[in-house]
């Protein structure tokens, strides 16, 4: 049994659609998973999303009908403002259930509504036609429609989740948008954390991590919340992965510029002798874990 990934948005903060970002996609985060079963987990709602929907939608059929499974791993503008166009949500007969920490559950509520205020979208909340329901999500995880998800907080400004899915006899893919690991940045995060979270993703078949950075760009960003692509390599080499994803691609970064950030990765991983593999997410891509 395996989980299949596809990739629907790939960038970090802001849209950003143009001739230079055509192969890796200018969509903010949102990632399909698709257990064997059927089940539709959607990973974040940027503006990804919308296609996604709409996808979904044709692949409903005539009846119409969509349930998935929303995770926002954190609340910032990039991971929820494709929600408003998830046209399931306008749909008679959809399920959509809304999974965040348990410590935001009310914000996020308060938040996906408070985007669909008139003074600031056409359409509210209330006018939506689908069964939403908010759920928290426990540190310890749950059991959904024949998968498993754990949740792990890591360093980001407001607080932020990571996220390890399996399903059973597959492998796991563990999805990390948005995280800070330099070391010298404060953050609340417990003595250990960085050997905490190498337990929460060791032997992942997919690491999909935040690469948001070069060195030489992370100087005038510390404390943004972000790592550099050679801290998400360092990360995922520890933790022993099959698959690194280099994940929430700069707004300005070309796709020539992913393409450089790809080939240091590679060109690292061969100089020390590992086996990790090193891709970099595309809008369109898919993985089987």
């Amino acid at each position: 049994m395996t989980l299949t990934a596809h990739f629907w948005g790939t960038r970090g903060s802001v849209p950003s659609p143009g001739p230079a970002t055509v192969r890796y996609g200018g969509n903010t985060p949102c990632v399909e998973l698709r257990t064997q079963g059927g089940t539709v987990v959607i990973l974040d709602a940027g503006t990804g999303i919308r296609p996604l929907g709409n996808a979904l939608l044709a692949e409903a059929g005539v009846a119409g009908r969509v349930e998935a499974d929303v995770f926002l791993t954190h609340l910032h503008w990039d991971h929820i403002q494709g929600l408003p166009f998830f046209a399931p949500l306008f749909q008679a007969g959809s399920r959509v259930t809304v999974h965040t920490a348990a410590t935001a559950v009310a914000d996020a509520e308060r938040v996906l509504h408070a985007q669909m205020a008139t003074k600031v979208f056409p359409v509210t909340f209330a006018e939506v036609a689908a069964a939403v329901e908010f759920r928290a999500l426990a540190t310890g995880g749950c059991t959904r429609n024949g998968y498993t998800v754990r949740a792990h907080p890591v360093r980001h400004p407001g607080g932020a989740l990571g996220l390890r899915f399996a399903e059973a006899g597959g492998g796991a893919l563990v999805y990390v948008p948005d995280n800070e690991l330099d070391p010298t940045v404060p953050y609340d995060a417990a003595r250990g954390w960085r050997e905490d979270l190498i337990d929460f993703v060791r032997g992942a078949r997919v690491l999909v991590h935040d690469s948001m950075y070069t060195a030489a760009e992370y100087v005038h960003h510390r404390g943004w919340g972000h790592s550099t692509y050679a801290d998400a390599l360092a990360l995922a080499l520890d933790a022993e992965v099959e698959t690194l994803v280099l994940f929430h691609h700069d707004p300005d970064r070309t796709d020539d510029g992913v393409d450089a950030a790809l080939a240091d990765c590679r060109a690292t991983v061969t100089r020390r002798g590992r086996a990790l593999n090193v891709i970099a997410a595309a809008e369109g891509l898919r993985l089987d874990v």
